[in-house]
């Protein structure tokens, strides 16, 4: 069979999938036993309210916990692949909320969605209890949304003990180099971090959640600490140890001046789920150094 004839029997099979979806199709609040999650967080926070047996596919970037990856991959913000999302007959999707063409998609063809949408450190347990209540785990999704705020409290607490530093929390630059860099700017998920953990965020005035920075900004803003932090893949020790000994080019950066540069290679920090706690301990131990 050529490629073509395939790809002709495959819309085949998702029109009629679609046409028996929408003839079945289910109230929008009846919990649903067969969801898709191309949000990582989310798929976290899925799995963590005991839902993750309904979870029948998620993204191409999902890594945790270890059950979502043996899912299958349906693709992710910018790609996802709606063919194969409807052929495993999910009763809820998960998508971005920016995701608009693919949400009439499914609505077109019956399927429910949750739309994520996120700004701030608040959403996360907000959200869990969101989904919890879509997923009809709403009690255990309460549970887990309150145990991360007392977690959260605690943290506050004990930062708000020790002397505040101003920092820059910063997220991406061109490796080997002071070029490209990406910092949090005053709003977001990133931002409440910093602030809840101890920190006072050198470009709190910039009403962003990012920015790119010059060193020449860097050097005005002087900050007293400076904490990168980046994904686990590809960061081991000796490339974070050559990553930081750049910022050796810029000495008169206070920050860097008496060594309190610090880079944190771990997805806890890129993904506002579950596990945002421990993302703020992370960075509540960078400062404390």
């Amino acid at each position: 069979m050529t490629r073509g004839a395939r790809r002709v029997l495959l819309a085949a099979a998702v029109l009629m999938l679609a046409a028996s979806i929408r003839a079945g199709a289910q109230p929008a609040r009846t919990a649903p036993s067969r969801i898709i999650s191309i949000v990582p967080a989310v798929t976290e926070m899925l799995f963590a309210i005991g839902a993750g047996d309904r979870v029948v596919g998620v993204s191409s970037f999902d890594t945790y916990p270890p059950e979502a990856t043996t899912r299958p991959r349906v693709g992710a913000l910018v790609d996802p692949d709606f063919e194969r999302i409807v052929l495993f007959r999910p009763d809820l999707v998960v998508t971005y909320a920016s995701q608009t063409e693919l949400m009439a998609r499914l609505a077109r063809v019956g399927i429910a969605v949750f739309e994520y949408r996120h700004s701030g450190l608040a959403d996360v347990t907000a959200t869990i209890r969101q989904i919890g209540a879509r997923a009809g785990s709403a009690e255990a999704a309460d549970r887990l949304a309150t145990r991360i705020e007392a977690d959260l409290d605690r943290i506050r607490r004990t930062a708000a003990s020790r002397p505040k530093r101003r920092t820059a929390l910063l997220f991406g630059r061109e490796p080997g180099t002071l070029r490209s860099l990406y910092a949090s700017g005053g709003v977001g998920f990133l931002h409440d971090l910093l602030e809840l953990a101890g920190g006072i965020d050198v470009f709190a005035d910039v009403r962003r959640e990012n920015l790119q920075v010059s060193t020449e900004t860097l050097l005005q803003r002087a900050p007293d600490v400076i904490v990168e932090i980046h994904p686990s893949a590809g960061w081991d020790a000796q490339r974070i140890a050559r990553e930081r000994g750049v910022w050796r080019q810029l000495p008169a950066l206070p920050a860097v001046r008496t060594g309190r540069v610090h880079i944190i290679a771990d997805d806890r920090l890129v993904i506002p789920g579950p596990r945002v706690a421990e993302s703020a301990q992370l960075i509540a131990d960078a400062l404390a150094r």
